[in-house]
């Protein structure tokens, strides 16, 4: 399948939909210099992806993939020595575009503080769209309808400073939506959080995608919160090794253990009662499924 055209992917309702590409990456190369050497640190080398309007794409690879490279890449934050990355046609190499492909794809990093410049949550929320002059009142009914959207209506008025880090991550990515882009790039967004956190940001994450059609790129560490994504990708030293769906992916216990990645518990556990000789489909994902399979049992 050519990778530059529309392509199907299969959606959380079951049925195939085609969908055009609002992420586009080709050939793409990219090293960072070594302080005291001539010799560069390749973090990215000819990789080629597409992520499809309101697909819900993660990725994934231990420390030193390439993960957080390619996100700053399709955010203009870094520029590729070779090859090319586009966001809706756009390539980000034009630095005329930068400001509109950032507006188009937008990004949300793992330190919330770091994107929050505000002391009310309300105007950090509004601080992007006061850059651009939109008009007062629209700024009111954005700002009302983002936070809705993130489950943070009630906080509109509190200090950031005070919020949890996961009620600090929703309002980053309040502030994102409203700048309206098409795509979020999220990077690691739960790497800092508690258990709960996590779960606050990755309930509204999925939310987004599922209930309002946002294309979502969400690179983590953590397996689990990819199982309900539509596709996944792994990196290994810089280059896409697999790609899939979670079933396909995490029931590789092998391959991803070998790269120094895990996989989800459910899936492990039905690894390794394969391992004993008890015949349970390798692609679990889910307890209840793992349930089910035990109670098949013979």
């Amino acid at each position: 399948m050519n990778e530059q055209t529309a392509f199907v992917t299969h959606g959380q309702n079951g049925q195939d939909a085609e969908r055009q590409p609002i992420i586009r990456v080709e050939n793409l190369s990219y090293a960072y210099p070594v302080e005291d050497s001539d010799q560069p640190k390749q973090a990215l080398s000819d990789v080629n992806l597409t992520v499809a309007r309101g697909e819900f794409v993660g990725i994934i690879g231990h420390n030193g993939s390439g993960k957080s490279t390619l996100s700053k890449i399709l955010n203009g934050i870094l520029s590729p020595d070779s090859g090319d990355a586009w966001i809706e046609g756009m390539n980000t190499k034009d630095p005329e575009k930068i400001w509109k492909i950032r507006k188009t794809a937008g990004m949300v990093f793992q330190n919330p503080d770091n994107q929050l410049v505000s002391s009310v949550v309300e105007t950090d929320v509004a601080f992007g769209m006061e850059n651009l002059g939109v008009p007062s009142e629209q700024i009111k009914e954005k700002v009302t309808e983002v936070l809705d959207l993130v489950g943070m209506s009630d906080y509109r008025k509190a200090r950031p400073h005070q919020l949890s880090g996961g009620q600090k991550q929703r309002i980053a990515i309040a502030g994102i939506l409203a700048m309206q882009p098409d795509c979020i790039i999220f990077d690691e967004p739960t790497a800092m959080l508690d258990p709960n956190g996590r779960a606050e940001v990755m309930k509204t994450i999925t939310n987004l995608n599922r209930k309002h059609g946002m294309t979502v790129l969400h690179i983590t560490h953590y397996m689990t919160e990819l199982v309900g994504a539509d596709r996944i990708i792994v990196m290994d030293g810089g280059r896409i090794v697999a790609t899939g769906t979670p079933r396909e992916i995490f029931s590789q216990v092998a391959m991803l253990k070998d790269i120094g990645l895990d996989v989800p518990q459910m899936t492990e556990l039905a690894y390794l009662l394969n391992q004993d000789g008890y015949d349970i489909p390798r692609d679990v994902l889910k307890i209840t499924e793992m349930v089910e399979a035990l109670c098949h049992l013979k």
